[in-house]
């Protein structure tokens, strides 16, 4: 088994619509919210620091997540639009997912938050380090360590502090 993790940029993968219906049949409308705001223009994940990703086996998409800007916080990326198929799921795609989201998250914040959906989905956010920190309408928060040959490594400013009404 192959895994590969590609930036989507111009438009979404038509297994999108697979991936979508399988949430669905979960319960879940975040894949929906995704494919619509897309198709609207909404959110192309374009600001700084923001980016979606798609997992692929054996060039079939298998998952997808995607990073934002956190609005009410200054300096915060948001973990969004996280789903990994249920066939393929325990197979280390969505840790592989989420790490090279959060790599790419390091180089423009130093905090990351999510919405853990249901207590399997907090388990694992927890097995990456995310703390449990319910507020905002998030449900983790992750302080990230910046690599070491990064100059903003020492650079508390940018943590989170929320932002002014």
């Amino acid at each position: 088994m192959t895994i590969n993790i590609r930036r989507l940029r111009d438009r979404l993968p038509q297994e999108i619509a697979d991936l979508e219906s399988e949430a669905r049949q979960e319960g879940y409308l975040h894949i929906t919210r995704l494919i619509d705001e897309w198709s609207t223009g909404d959110n192309r994940f374009q600001r700084d620091g923001e980016r979606l990703l798609g997992a692929y086996v054996d060039d079939a998409l298998a998952g997808i997540g995607s990073m934002t800007v956190e609005t009410a916080m200054s300096g915060v990326l948001r973990m969004r639009r996280f789903y990994v198929r249920p066939a393929t799921r325990g197979r280390g795609i969505g840790r592989i997912l989420a790490l090279a989201l959060l790599d790419h998250a390091r180089s423009f914040c130093t905090v990351v938050i999510v919405h853990a959906g249901n207590d399997g989905a907090a388990k694992f956010w927890e097995s990456l380090g995310f703390q449990p920190h319910g507020r905002d309408g998030y449900t983790h928060l992750l302080a990230l360590q910046r690599h070491s040959d990064d100059p903003a490594a020492s650079d508390l400013r940018r943590c989170a502090t929320p932002r002014s009404p």
